[in-house]
Formats: structure tokens, sequence, C-alpha cells
């Protein structure tokens, strides 16, 4: 058995088939554009725009019919069902949670988040960025059943709107990416606290004790020092079902598991490169060797695999590890379930599905960018903070633009602060609206910005 040299390996390479070298090269490519930000903002509006025309094509009640359908399963004497539209918004955006949870997580301990003095003005941004959209949309809205959708246009789509970022460019200075990613985590928070304290029904204190149950799981897996992500897809389901049993919103139980991810990776009797170092060096020489025991070989390998897993902290490596599926299934099957908004079955001259649109329209395009700007102004103004180095007031008023994409979050508040189904085509239409709105506004002001920019 010996190693292949730079020869060999070449001619080796010239040997493969040309269907599996395209295969290789199709599946490098596939990869590549899965940690394009922009390109998971495509394929979310793309998903948005088929269940658009599929809700207000002839098909229209096969969509219903689809979404509505009773899906569950069952174990023994316990069964569960609910329909296909359940178990999308309240079971498997638990997975867009938990990457939400990652991502606090990670700033808390090492990010915008870890030092007040950093974290002071995108907490002033995001402040301004739900207070002022929230009076916006009350404003409009004085009924007490249409002011329950208060929270809608609070939120920012951090995906969507960091994917339109990217479309203008390396020009745009990092730290305008970084703040407005601040402003979008906090703007998550908060989301997580309203859904939390305003969406959730009365409390059924008894699914605390699944709730405690799925955290001991949790703490006792780590404490073993289980590094397996999968091994926590057991007390991760339990932990859900508590939150469910409770009568809060299930999809908080991802933020609780994404909190919980350890932040430092797992202690190792040595520093992880010199363990992979020392392990090729073993590699190399056992497989120099004709009689080497393939056993020998395979333990080699797996050390280097375990060095090289605990060279990134469990949070930061399974986040990475969870980005394309959020990406590209879960945030584009939510699309799918949400955003198909039949325009037969919304009456917009009648008053209240008027102003709960309108109101949603004005408080992201409008509110949200003036929220942002006017909180930034007052807290630099007051020395609390100041602006980031790169940052300039247009690079701040291109953030706030760009905040005013709600779309997932937004659409997912939409669903739970409505159950008539006039008001919620309302409010997701008015999210559609001003998302788009302030897509294109974010585009054209993003190329005026750069453009001073290259002057300067």
């Amino acid at each position: 058995m010996h190693l292949y040299s730079k020869e060999m390996m070449k001619k080796h390479t010239s040997s493969i088939p040309l269907g599996h070298r395209i295969s290789q090269s199709v599946s490098e490519q596939v990869s590549r554009l899965v940690h394009i930000e922009a390109f998971g903002g495509v394929v979310l509006i793309l998903a948005a725009i088929v269940a658009l025309i599929w809700a207000n094509s002839p098909y229209a009640q096969s969509y219903h019919d689809f979404w509505t359908q009773t899906v569950g399963f069952q174990l023994g004497d316990w069964a569960m069902s609910n329909s296909l539209h359940f178990w999308v918004n309240d079971a498997l955006m638990t997975i867009f949670f938990l990457a939400v949870g990652m991502e606090i997580r990670r700033e808390i301990h090492q990010g915008a988040l870890s030092d007040l003095r950093q974290a002071a003005l995108p907490l002033a941004a995001a402040a301004g960025g739900v207070i002022v959209p929230a009076r916006v949309y009350v404003a409009l809205n004085t009924d007490p059943t249409l002011r329950a959708g208060w929270a809608v246009p609070t939120a920012t789509d951090m995906a969507f709107a960091v994917g339109v970022l990217a479309l203008l460019g390396k020009s745009i200075p990092s730290n305008v990416r970084i703040l407005l990613l601040a402003i979008a985590i906090i703007d998550d928070i908060v989301a997580v606290l309203i859904i939390a304290f305003f969406y959730s029904g009365g409390l059924d204190y008894t699914g605390f004790w699944y709730v405690l149950l799925g955290v001991v799981l949790v703490i006792a897996w780590q404490r073993l020092g289980i590094a397996s992500a999968y091994a926590y897809i057991l007390p991760g389901a339990i932990l859900w079902f508590g939150v469910l049993k409770t009568g809060a919103h299930p999809t908080l139980a991802g933020v609780v598991l994404g909190l919980m991810t350890p932040v430092y990776a797992r202690p190792l009797p040595a520093d992880p490169l010199e363990l992979v170092e020392k392990n090729l060096q073993q590699l190399r020489q056992q497989s120099q060797k004709p009689d080497t025991d393939e056993t020998v070989l395979l333990q080699s390998i797996a050390n280097i695999r375990q060095a090289q897993r605990e060279l990134l902290p469990p949070v930061a490596r399974v986040q990475m590890q969870l980005h394309p599926w959020v990406s590209f299934l879960v945030m584009p099957i939510f699309a799918l379930a949400n955003a198909g908004v039949s325009f037969q079955g919304i009456d917009i001259s009648s008053g209240g599905a008027q102003t709960v649109m309108f109101g949603v329209v004005f408080a992201l395009v409008l509110g949200k960018p003036l929220g942002i700007f006017m909180a930034c102004r007052l807290a630099v103004w007051l020395k609390i903070c100041q602006l980031p180095e790169g940052v300039s007031w247009s690079g701040v008023s291109l953030i706030g633009v760009l905040a005013g994409i709600g779309f997932t979050m937004s659409i997912f508040i939409g669903t739970l602060a409505f159950s008539d189904e006039v008001l919620l085509g309302a409010a997701k239409l008015g999210v559609l609206t001003a998302s788009l709105v302030a897509a294109v506004l974010g585009l054209v002001w993003g190329v005026v910005y750069t453009r001073r920019l290259r002057q300067i």
C-alpha cells in the first residue's frame, strides 16, 4: 500500500471517466452556490412566486387542499396528527429558529453583542426599528382585532436583507454588512420575545416537565461528550413537544436549543492541528508497509476526522451544516406554504383588510428606515456610541431601507396574529408588497451609495 505521488495523482485524475469528472464539477459548483447569500434569497423569492401563481391559478383549490391535508404518526396507543401547514409552521420552522438561536449565541459570545459599548448602536437601531413601525401600524389600525397585527412589521428577514446587500458587490464596506446583521439578529431576539409573550396561548404547566426533561437530556449528552448532532434529535423532539404542550409556540424550542449549543470546542488530548499532523505522519508511515493492518489506518483516519471536527466549536460547526438546509429547504418550503395569497379571497375595498395591508406596507417601507435612522442619530448625538469605521449616515439609511424586508419572520408572526383568513391574507400581501418595495429601493439606493463611495 503506497500513497499517491503528484505524478500518480495527475495520472489518476486523467483516468477518471468523463461522466464522473462532470458530476464532480457540478457538485463543486452547487456547493459554492449554496454558500452564496444572494442565491439563497433568489430561491426564497422563487418559492414565494410559485406559491402566488399556484394560489391564483385554476388549480388554487389544490394549493389549499395540499397544505390542509392531515399528516400524522402513531407510536403504540399514542398518536399525533395535524395539517401539513402546521408541520411546516410549527415543526419545520423550529430548524430555522435553531439557526437563529445559534446566531444569537455566537454574537453574544464573540460578536457584535459581546460588548455593551459595541452593541449600543445596533441595540438602539433595532429598538427604533421595532417601536416606530409598530406605532405606524397601530396608528392606522385602531380596532382591537386589527391591532393584533402590530408586531408583523417589526421583524427583518436576515437572509433576504443580507442577500440583497450582497447583490451590491464588494464595494459595500464590511462594517455596513456587520451592522445590518447585528440589527437583524436583535430583531430576531425581539421577535422571539414577542412570540413568547404576546402570541402564545395560556400556559399549561404540565408541559414544563417535558421541557425540563429535554433540557436535562441535552445537558447530559453534552457532559458525556456526545458530539454528533443527530444524537440531540431525541431531546430536541421532547423539548419541542413540551413547549407545544405548554401552549407557547413550539418553534421557541429551536431558540432554546440554539442558545444551549456550546461555544467552545470539546477538549482533546492535544491541539487539533497537532493531532492531525501526528496522525497524518502515522498514516504515511503505515501505508508504506505492505503488511499494514487496515484497522490501524482506519483508526488514524478516524482520529484525523475527530480532530478536524473539533477545530471549530459546535455552535459554528452545526450552524454551517444547517445553513444550506435552512436557506434552500426550510425557508423555501415555508414561503411555498404561506406566501400563496389568493387575490380573489381578499377584499381590499373592505376597511379592515385595507388598513391591515397598508399598515404593514407603510410600517415596513417607511417606519423601519425612519425608526432605525432616528434611533442611530439620537444614540450618536447622546454620545452613547459612534458610527463604526467605514459606516456613513448614507450607509445607515441603506441599512434602514433593507431592514424593511420583513418576509419570513413577518409572515410567520402574521400567521400567529390573525385567525381571520381575510385579514391574514391582507397582512401577507402587505408583507410581500413591502418586502418587494424595500428590496428595490435598497438596490437603487445601494447603487447610488456605492457610486458615492467610489468618488471619495
